[in-house]
Order: C-alpha cells, then sequence, then structure tokens
C-alpha cells in the first residue's frame, strides 16, 4: 500500500480549532454578506410612481394641495411595503399645518384612493396604494400592510432620552441561609 501524505493547508479546519456554534455563526455571516451582495442596489432611496396614475397626482395640486404635502410625505416615510406608522402630532409638526387640515387631507386621501388608514392605538397605519406608488419588489406588494415605518414625534414622549445608555444598579439580594 502507498503512503498518504497530508499538506498543510491553512483552509482546513484542524480539530477542535472552532465550535459548531462558531462554525455556524461564520457561515450564517457569509452567507449575509452574500445577500447583502444581492439585494444592494443604487436604487435604495428611490420610490415608484406608476405613470397611469400622474393624472391624479396632477388634479391633487389643483384641488387639496395640503393633501398633495401629506402624501408625499407618506411616500417619504413608508417602508419597503408602503406604510408608515405616526400621529396626528407627528404630521402637524412635520408639515406645519393643522391638525384640521390633516384631518380634511387625510379624508381627501382615503376617499379618492391615495391611501389606506388602520388604526392602532392613538396613531394611525397609513399604507400608500400599491397601485399609485411601490418602495420595494413588486412581490412584496401582497404584504404591503405589514410591517411599517413609526415615527414618533418629540413633543408627545413623557421622557426625552438622550442617546447615553443609562444603566441601572441593581441591589444584591442577600439569601438568608437560616
Amino acid at each position: 500500500m502507498g503512503e498518504i501524505t497530508v499538506k498543510n493547508n491553512p483552509n482546513v479546519l484542524k480539530p477542535n480549532e472552532m465550535s459548531f456554534e462558531e462554525r455556524q455563526k461564520q457561515l450564517a455571516e457569509r452567507e449575509d454578506k452574500e445577500q447583502e451582495k444581492i439585494h444592494k442596489s443604487p436604487f435604495t432611496k428611490f420610490y415608484q410612481v406608476n405613470k397611469d396614475t400622474s393624472i391624479s397626482l396632477r388634479k391633487i395640486t389643483d384641488e387639496n394641495p395640503k393633501a398633495l404635502k401629506l402624501l408625499l410625505f407618506i411616500f417619504d416615510h413608508m417602508d419597503k411595503y408602503n406604510a408608515v406608522v405616526c400621529s396626528y402630532r407627528v404630521l402637524q409638526e412635520a408639515l406645519a399645518i393643522s391638525e384640521s387640515t390633516i384631518k380634511r387631507a387625510i379624508k381627501y386621501l382615503k376617499n379618492n384612493g391615495f391611501i389606506d388608514v388602520y388604526k392602532t392605538g392613538t396613531s394611525n397605519v397609513y399604507i400608500a396604494n400599491p397601485n399609485l406608488v411601490w418602495n420595494s419588489w413588486g412581490n412584496n406588494i401582497k404584504y404591503c400592510e405589514f410591517p411599517a415605518s413609526i415615527i414618533l414625534s418629540a413633543t408627545e414622549q413623557e421622557k426625552i432620552f438622550d442617546k447615553r445608555i443609562q444603566t441601572v444598579q441593581l441591589k444584591e439580594n442577600k439569601v438568608d441561609e437560616s
């Protein structure tokens, strides 16, 4: 029988050099990097507008310019599923218009099929009509209701936290061994 010679190959792991869990993590990281390359696109800051709806969009400029301002805010902040969650207060502050104007604009947009609105507590989920505009791959259209980008207003919060991490000191619980 012939003799087998094993050369030192840096790509082959030595026994016990890496645990199973470490190797799984390494493979997952490699897979994530490969997926990132596939999904990386120069168009991540774009959304698509259906040309067939441009007449309706132009009509808003004449009929209700504040509604167009609100609609563009929704477009600019919607997630990859055409949804954004925020309160009236956020819309008021971001667009510098009154609550009653916001309500009228939302009603106009809903009645004309530009958006759907769902309630979640005191906030609303605004879903841009996917036949009008889209912010992701076309195959996500059936899931356009979930999840959502959520916009919070600092003025609505009980406490404003700064960016420093706050730590909580826990007291040691001493067990009485009697």
